[in-house]
């Protein structure tokens, strides 16, 4: 199994709300990533629309309809009704849900199934009623019982939280650690029938490792690391790169 690249556009859209100028294009990095080889784009539109603005959602959408069908997009938020109904309207092929409060500056953790379940069984059932993919965003901690609980929601998959991974760039005796318990969590959602994404501070360096732990990893939402890479290598270079690291042959 491949891993897919699905490229996070946040980023992309935050450094074109420092102006009210219609640049950096996140329509046109969208195109280019795609055209280099990226599966998928990712936006997580908040309630200040800080970065992704709502009406960059239509765009987008008819992005990948008319020029890249093979492509997915995928939608990240907070089950609010607002965004419930929201995804119902724009028609991801995936909707990743995540436990955020709406004033957090980036998702840090991933959802508490045991005081969550219940209540995200019958949101994961709407959203997959409308013929979208639902993938919950769950903490790498190795925790078996909450990746049971998280299959019990309807889920089809689980977004590891790589945070802490991705925090250990100048300690790998300690990276080692989180890779061997997000490898853990993995085993245990494969098992339940649960796919796995993971997201969060990747980069090209700690990427290889993650998928050889966790070959059957299905994709990467990746945003930060990647757009910081882009104003060096720009974007259809750096997507190339975040492929291979992938496993791809790109």
């Amino acid at each position: 199994m491949t891993t897919t690249l699905s490229v996070n556009l946040n980023a992309v859209a935050m450094l074109r709300n420092r102006r009210d100028l219609p640049w950096p294009s996140v329509e046109a990095l969208g195109r280019i990533a795609l055209q280099a080889g990226a599966s998928g784009l990712t936006v997580h539109p908040r309630p200040d629309q800080r970065h992704i603005r709502f009406s960059d959602l239509p765009v987008l959408r008819a992005l990948i309809d008319d020029e890249f069908p093979d492509a997915e997009f995928n939608i990240e938020g907070y089950p609010s009704e607002d965004f419930l109904a929201l995804c119902e309207r724009i028609q991801p092929e995936q909707v990743t849900l995540v436990p955020d409060d709406p004033a957090q500056a980036t998702s840090d953790h991933g959802f508490d199934f045991r005081a969550t379940g219940e209540m995200l069984k019958p949101i994961v059932a709407r959203l997959k009623k409308g013929g979208m993919r639902v993938s919950l965003f769950a903490d790498g901690d190795g925790d078996v019982e909450a990746v049971a609980l998280a299959k019990a929601t309807g889920a089809d998959r689980i977004e590891l939280y790589t945070g802490p991974y991705g925090g250990c760039f100048d300690n790998p005796e300690r990276g080692i650690e989180f890779l061997e318990l997000l490898g853990r969590t993995a085993d245990a959602a494969l098992a339940h029938g649960l796919g796995v994404n993971a997201g969060h501070d990747l980069t090209v360096d700690n990427l290889p490792a993650l998928v050889k732990r966790i070959p059957a990893l299905a994709e990467v939402s990746i945003g930060h690391g990647l757009t910081a890479d882009a104003l060096e290598y720009g974007m259809a270079e750096t997507v190339r790169r975040f492929c291979r690291a992938c496993g791809q042959t790109i």
